[in-house]
C-alpha cells in the first residue's frame, strides 16, 4: 500500500478504502462527480476580494488583511496548504502590523469547495490560533460542511500526488 501522506492520522480501514479507490483507478472520477465545479478565482485580486467578501460576512470586527495571494511555494516548503502570518514591523515611532493569507498554488485550479475550505480555514485563525475546539466551531460557522470539504481536499491532494508519480 502507498503511503498516503494527506490521510495520516485517520483510522486504518477508511485508508485502506481510499488505498482500494486509488488501486482501481477511481478516486479520481469520484471526486469530479462530487465536486464538478472549478472556481473562477485565478488572480491575486480575485483571491483577495474572494477571502475579503468571505471576512466581511462572518468575521467583520476581526482584524484588516493587507494582502492575500497564492504562493507557489507553500506546498514545498512549508507543506502547507495555506499560511496566515501577522508581520510586525516598526514604522517610524510605530509598531505597525500587517496580517497575509498565503494559499497553495494548487488550489488555484481547483473545485470551488475545495478553495472555499482553505480560505475559511485561514479565515478563522485571524480569531483562533490553534487547532482547538472553538477553531473547528468558527470553521464550521462559517462552512457548515467543513469537517467533510477538509477529508474530501484530502482526498483530491491524494489524488494529485497519484497522478504525479504515475
Amino acid at each position: 500500500m502507498a503511503v498516503l501522506k494527506y490521510l495520516t492520522g485517520y483510522p486504518e480501514p477508511l485508508v485502506a478504502q481510499v488505498s482500494d479507490l486509488l488501486a482501481q483507478g477511481k478516486l479520481g472520477p469520484w471526486l469530479q462527480q462530487r465536486y464538478p465545479d472549478l472556481h473562477e478565482v485565478r488572480s491575486d485580486r480575485q483571491l483577495y476580494d474572494y477571502t475579503q467578501d468571505m471576512k466581511d460576512r462572518y468575521l467583520r470586527k476581526s482584524v484588516p488583511l493587507n494582502k492575500v495571494c497564492y504562493d507557489n511555494t507553500l506546498e514545498v516548503i512549508k507543506h502547507a496548504l495555506g499560511t496566515h502570518t501577522a508581520i510586525s514591523r516598526v514604522h517610524g515611532g510605530r509598531l505597525k502590523a500587517s496580517r497575509e493569507i498565503r494559499i497553495a498554488t494548487v488550489f488555484r485550479q481547483a473545485p470551488a469547495a475545495f478553495l472555499r475550505m482553505i480560505v475559511v480555514h485561514e479565515l478563522a485563525h485571524l480569531r483562533e490560533a490553534d487547532h482547538n475546539k472553538a477553531f473547528y466551531q468558527l470553521c464550521q460557522h462559517m462552512e457548515p460542511d467543513y469537517l467533510q470539504l477538509e477529508f474530501d481536499t484530502r482526498l483530491y491532494l491524494t489524488e494529485l500526488a497519484n497522478r504525479g508519480q504515475r
